[in-house]
């Protein structure tokens, strides 16, 4: 057993990848490490659903970037096999366009433009020229630009990024109808940055680095899905003598002066040298009183990230006409994304994605059955109910049926699902979000909520409302920034 510094008292306020990264990283240099969780389980919004011999990822269900997953292992010792298994997908996901049509996304950059030739000849050398750009900008973005913390505008300039400097003027659709005038291929082009949480027509071009994380690194699946990872984390975290607390909601944190010195919970109070929050920043904010970083007014005039329409269905049988990934784009893109971020509504004829993880899983569902879990993207702040979920589900379940030939609604044994103001009540999103801010050009890097409190000096907060943005690889990559600063710049570091 490691010997602790009981100076260094670090309460971490939320369970999700960028808080276990933290108590990872700082535990292992020495600090006093306990996490409050508000739920019933470690994970956050990687949360799982066990229910009638169905196991859910209740969130996060791509596993993208795996090299940053490994960088974590590797920063303790372990290698990512120690833990779980992973499969690489091929194909790595299928795109409906309408009534057998699809597009099937490979396993490899070449396999994809192959694809895409024999879709629009024209396209191969545009789309190898835009392929290569996505590799070099994220080998950029990773050496230089994620890892930063934000503080300063000097943290982006390096040789590299000056080069790059007219790519975030530009925006991702613009460089899109470069490359092909299909547009279903613009669709797929353009469709990672959906990760990133805006229109492609606001995401700026230097960010097409997610091209390469999709074509180039690939599709993977973790056995016994998302949560694994949680489970290796909190392991590591464990023998590194981090304790974990769950259903443990905090309340308030208190202060004196400039230094915060308690965490409240329903239960208990928990005196801190340090607080981290890797629960939801706006609600975060609103435990502290005056001391809060931004106001409510701040966070209503901020471009949120979609929220979602989650469903988790056990169903009979299996689909045979699917993959374990599938868009279906067999709707009106640019209308949906109007409909998330211009004019806030329900959409009228939903884009979605279906996951059917026991495909490549048969631990997941009991013998002769499948899971299978759906998402919408909406806009935030709406208000939700049973009687909204179930229209949108019939409509999911129609258009399956339309395009795959599949009919799913009678082999349905169980199904639940989980909206708008299930993410507010569940996680405390601000405004319902699912996945963060948006990245935008005025929402990237130095321009993100900062990773520190302005007044108490021993606050701070990780997370995708903070650097380096939405998704799981950013998540841990927050939880390293923030361990990274603490133990640099803090009087006990």
């Amino acid at each position: 057993m490691k010997k602790t510094n009981k100076l260094k008292r670090v309460v971490i306020i939320g369970s999700g990848f960028s808080s276990l990264t933290v108590s990872c990283y700082l535990a292992k240099v020495g600090y006093n490490v306990i996490v409050l969780e508000k739920n019933e389980q470690i994970g956050g919004r990687a949360s799982i659903l066990k229910k009638n011999g169905f196991t859910f990822d209740m969130g996060p269900s791509w596993y993208w970037m795996p090299d940053i997953f490994e960088k974590f292992y590797q920063d303790f010792g372990y290698t990512t096999n120690d833990f779980y298994q992973l499969k690489k997908l091929n194909p790595a996901y299928r795109v409906y366009f309408g009534k057998n049509d699809f597009i099937d996304i490979e396993d490899t950059p070449e396999k994809i433009v192959k694809t895409f030739s024999q879709i629009d000849k024209s396209c191969e050398k545009p789309l190898k020229r835009f392929l290569n750009e996505a590799e070099q900008n994220y080998q950029i973005s990773m050496k230089d630009l994620v890892y930063q913390p934000g503080i300063n505008i000097t943290e982006l300039i390096t040789k590299e990024t000056i080069k790059k400097l007219p790519l975030f003027v530009k925006n991702i659709a613009s460089e899109v109808k470069k490359i092909t005038q299909d547009e279903r291929l613009r669709s797929i082009l353009e469709f990672p940055v959906l990760f990133l949480g805006a229109k492609p027509q606001n995401t700026p071009a230097f960010y097409n680095f997610m091209n390469h994380a999709d074509f180039g690194l690939g599709t993977w699946y973790p056995e016994e899905g998302m949560h694994s990872v949680v489970k290796a984390m909190q392991k590591i975290a464990t023998e590194l003598g981090v304790t974990f607390k769950t259903n443990e909601e905090v309340i308030e944190i208190k202060s004196n002066k400039d230094i915060a010195n308690q965490v409240v919970t329903r239960k208990e109070t928990y005196p801190a040298d340090y607080v981290i929050s890797g629960a939801d920043y706006a609600h975060t904010d609103t435990l502290l009183g005056e001391n809060q970083n931004y106001s409510a007014d701040y966070w209503k005039k901020k471009t949120f990230a979609p929220s979602s329409l989650l469903y988790y269905i056990g169903f009979k049988g299996a689909l045979q006409n699917v993959a374990h990934h599938n868009l279906f784009f067999d709707t009106d893109f640019k209308k949906h994304t109007e409909e998330i971020y211009d004019q806030p509504q329900f959409p009228e004829n939903p884009l979605f994605y279906a996951n059917f993880p026991s495909k490549s899983d048969k631990r997941l569902a009991p013998e002769g059955y499948s899971t299978a879990f759906f998402l919408i993207p909406t806009a935030v702040d709406l208000d939700d109910n049973a009687k909204i979920h179930q229209h949108y589900l019939n409509i999911i379940l129609d258009r399956i049926e339309q395009n795959t030939g599949e009919n799913l609604r009678d082999k349905i044994v169980y199904q639940k699902s989980f909206g708008v103001n299930d993410f507010k009540n569940r996680y405390h999103s601000c405004r319902g979000n699912a996945y963060g801010l948006a990245n935008t050009l005025l929402q990237t890097s130095v321009l993100r909520p900062k990773i520190r409190n302005k007044k108490l000096k021993n606050v701070f907060y990780t997370g995708q409302l903070t650097v380096p943005g939405p998704g799981v690889p950013p998540a841990i990559i927050s939880g390293k920034i923030v361990s990274d600063y603490i133990i640099k710049n803090t009087p006990n570091g």
